[in-house]
This record gives structure tokens, sequence and C-alpha cells, in this order.
């Protein structure tokens, strides 16, 4: 698993490109003019590790003494923020609206109330044209300073259009809020539970979503209550296994961007972050056509000025790029070809390791397993389950059950018996803790449980019995995220059939079955 660094300077300073680098020593020599400074010392010295130690960092270079080094590493950091904010794209419209912000508190400060207003005017509109309602505040509340402490004679009735402009804002800022604080906390849920487990989480999620979703308006709603709002129906539907749902809300979420195109530039990681979703409900709801259209709709924006701005932005498209392409993999039943992609995706895990988020990361290695478990490799499929069982975090429950389950099945298949009446012990043990025993899975560990006393010539009978017995609960919602995580039913028909299990899966996509989808 990555090597996480703690210290927040040595994370900024390894998050820095070649171009950043040499325009933060350019700007130290203009704005110290010495050459030879302790604190590009210092930057040096950090650039060149791999991994920060204090002691390391102390040892070979005996110019930077201990009881420097906290100041030092202090002033870098500022330093090295000032040298960004010099460099970045003033594009980006926070930066360029705050910096507007700044300029007319300047002339503020100098009594320059009409210039000053002037600018908070041009600020306001930007802000309104961008879906900035947050500026647009700030900038109604220094207006309204200026009104009250200053006769300004700027237009007639000037208080009385700030007044009713201040309602109109918060207003907005109130529904946004509320929808922001709802698709969040579906969000979190999501991320450390996973699906709903039975009636009781279904019930709990329900009263949840009822009680915070406030009374709204979609016809006067403005981009980011949209936004808020689908995003906090897709979490919804998609916690609940509502796939429908959860497909006509994420691409609801896709259609306000085509609506509003600039705004790919200013969210773009929420646009990541639609698209993401909408490939994802195609690839749960197994609609092959629609997938390949979406994924060539974001394969095209990854090529984009929008999908390269920053290196947040490239990050989030490589994380989800990739999980599409892999789920791409997974519907046609092309397992071994898909392995082609797992060497530039750890490539990458390594290289944003800073910055990648731990979830993502169990995602991937869940994904990459079931890859190498579909390919017939099932030493290399338990090597990446084995980095999602021995990493200790909590996160996704739901995926650490079900990495546990395909263990132990990859293990089954590897014939190691002996390690296989302790793993079905403790998985089991593990997945009722973490209340993630479903009809489905009690029936798999039935089964295994058996198959140990079970004659070569029954064997065949018994996986046909097991398949008629887990195919009732297709259909069942609870049960649904069983299906979702493992496509048991495709192991299944592999051992009755005696064919890899990319056989098929291949099959079943040649002949337009349904091909069960594997966690997102």
């Amino acid at each position: 698993m990555p090597n996480r660094s703690t210290d927040e300077l040595f994370q900024l300073i390894k998050s820095l490109d070649k171009g950043e680098k040499r325009s933060f020593k350019l700007y130290m020599k203009r704005s110290s003019g010495g050459e030879d400074l302790k604190i590009i010392r210092l930057f040096d010295a950090l650039d060149r590790m791999d991994e920060y130690d204090e002691k390391v960092l102390l040892s070979r270079n005996k110019s930077i003494l201990k009881q420097q080094l906290s100041n030092m590493k202090a002033s870098l950091y500022k330093q090295l923020l000032a040298s960004l904010r010099q460099t970045k794209d003033d594009e980006n419209i926070d930066i360029y609206l705050n910096e507007q912000m700044g300029y007319a508190r300047i002339l503020y400060n100098k009594g320059l109330y009409h210039q000053a207003l002037k600018i908070l005017d041009k600020i306001k509109q930007t802000a309104k044209a961008n879906n900035q309602v947050t500026f647009q505040l700030q900038v109604l509340f220094f207006e309204k300073k200026i009104e009250a402490l200053h006769i300004t004679r700027s237009i007639e009735n000037r208080a009385e259009q700030l007044s009713h402009e201040v309602d109109e804002v918060n207003t907005q800022l109130s529904l946004m809020s509320k929808l922001s604080s709802l698709s969040l906390q579906l969000y979190s849920w999501y991320i450390k539970m996973g699906h709903a487990r039975d009636e009781k989480d279904v019930t709990a999620v329900k009263m949840f979503f009822e009680a915070n979703l406030p009374p709204c308006s979609v016809s006067r709603m403005h981009f980011y209550e949209k936004m808020y709002l689908y995003q906090s129906h897709c979490w919804y539907g998609f916690i609940l296994q509502d796939l429908l749902m959860y497909y006509r809300y994420a691409q609801k979420w896709v259609d306000i961007f085509e609506q509003e195109p600039y705004m790919k530039k200013v969210e773009a990681v929420q646009y990541i972050k639609a698209m993401h979703n909408l490939l994802s409900a195609h690839f749960d709801t197994n609609n092959y056509t629609k997938f390949n259209e979406a994924l060539a709709q974001f394969e095209k924006f990854s090529h984009s000025e929008n999908a390269n701005m920053n290196t947040n932005v490239r990050i989030q498209t490589f994380v989800y790029l990739n999980i599409a392409k892999i789920n791409k993999h997974f519907l046609e039943g092309t397992f071994t070809k898909g392995l082609e992609l797992v060497p530039e995706i750890e490539e990458k895990l390594q290289e944003y390791h800073l910055q990648l988020d731990r979830h993502r990361i169990l995602v991937f290695y869940y994904k990459i397993a079931c890859l190498y478990f579909g390919s017939g490799d099932n030493e290399k499929a338990i090597d990446y389950l084995n980095r999602i069982i021995n990493w200790k975090v909590d996160l996704r429950t739901d995926l650490q059950c079900y990495a546990r389950l395909l263990h132990l099945i990859a293990h089954y298949e590897l014939g190691n018996y002996q390690l296989l009446e302790y793993l079905i012990k403790s998985v089991y043990r593990f997945m009722a803790k973490m209340k993630n025993l479903s009809v489905v899975e009690e029936e798999i560990f039935r089964f295994l449980r058996k198959s140990f006393s079970l004659a070569p010539n029954k064997m065949i009978p018994a996986f046909k019995s097991l398949k008629e017995k887990l195919q009732r609960y297709e259909g069942n919602p609870l049960e649904t995220r069983s299906f979702m995580y493992l496509d048991v039913i495709a192991w299944l028909e592999s051992k009755i059939q005696n064919v890899p299990v990319e056989e098929v899966r291949r099959d079943k996509f040649k002949t337009g079955r349904k091909v069960k989808a594997v966690v997102e």
C-alpha cells in the first residue's frame, strides 16, 4: 500500500512539477537578492528525499540547525505558496474573484469609494455569471458597509436594492447549504457502510433522507442547488440499490453541465464525478451501448484543457477514467486484456500516493483483484486482496467483507484446503461482526463447509444446487449487493462447465445475457 508522509511541507514540495520548482527558485532570488539562501538549500534537501525523515535531513545538511528547522520550514511553506500564487492560472474563478476583492479593499482603504464600488459591481456580475453565490454575498455585504458609512449617492433607492439582493442570495445560499449537507451526509454513509444491508438500514436511510430533503422547486433553482439535489438523489438511490433512480439522477447531474458548459471549467471535478456516476449507473444496469457512449464522452473530456488545468483535476480524471475502463472489461468478460491496464495504474498510484484518498486506492485494489481472479490468476488476486485485508482502515466495511470472501474463494480455487477451515470461520465471523451477512453469503458459507466431505462425483450437482438457490435471490433488493460485489453465479457456472470465469462472462456478453456488476 502507498506510504504516506505526514509532513505537510514535504507533501507540498513533492506535488510540484519541474516548472513550479524552477519558478520558485527564481521567485526567491528576486525577492531575497541572494542566491545561496538556507531556505533554498532546505528546499533542495527535501526535494531530494524519497520519504521525510528529520534525522536524515539534519545529518545530511549540517548548516541547518535543529532549533532553526521549525521556523525555516514554516517560512519555506509560506514562500512556496506565494510563488505558486504568482505562477498559477489566473483564469481560476475563485483566485480571480479573491484577487479582485483584494483590489476593492485597497481602493476602499484609500478612500476611493466610487472606484471600490465599481470593482465590486464587476465582481458581483462575474460571480453571478459563474454561479459563485458566496462571492455575491461577500460583495453585497461590502457594498452595504460602504453605503452605510459613506454618502456615495451611487444610485437612487440603493438601500432597498441591496437589501432585496441580499435576501435573494441568502435564500439561495440557505437551500444550497441544506442540499449540500444532505448530499455529503449520504455520501459519507455510503463510504463508511456501502449499500443498505437490511431493512433496518433501508428504514434509517429513508427516514434521514425524507427528514432532511428541503421543499424545493427545480424550475426556480440555480446550478448548484440542482447539482446538490441530483447528487443527493444519486447517493440515496445507490445506497438503496434503486439503480433506476441512481441512473436517472446521474444523468440529470451530467445534463446540467451540458446546459451550462462553462461550468465544466469552474467545477471540473464535479463534472468528472457526475460522469463517473453516470458510467457506474450504465454499468450496474448492464447498459453496454450507453456505457460506451458515456465512456467516449469522458475520454474526449480527458484530453481537453479543462481536464488538465491542475494536478487535482488530472488525478480525478485518472481515477474515474480507469475505473470505467476496468468496468468495460468486466462487462465484456475480457479480464486478461484488462490486466494490460494494471502497470500504468500502479505507476499512477505511486505517483499520486500523497494525494489519493484511501477509499479510491481500496477500490482499485479490489477491481484489480477481480481482474486477476476472472483471468484465472488466483495467486495474484490474493496478493491484491491481502493489500485490502492487511490495511487497517475504517472505510468501506462492505469492501472489506467481500475482499475476504473473494480471498476465501481464491484459496478454494488453489486447493489450499489446510487454510480453508480457518479462513471460513474467520471470514464468517468478520462478516457477521460487520453485519454484512445476507442469505446469499450464508448459502455460500454453508456450501464451502460441506464441500470438504463431498465425493468428486457429487461436486457438480452441489455447484448446480447452490446456483439454483442463489438465482432465487437475484431480484431481491437487499441481496443485490452480493451479486454486485462478486459475480458468484459466473463462478459457479465456470465450475459446472469446467471453463474459466472469463469465458463464462464473455459468453454472457456475446449472447446478451445479463452480466452482473462488480463493486463501484
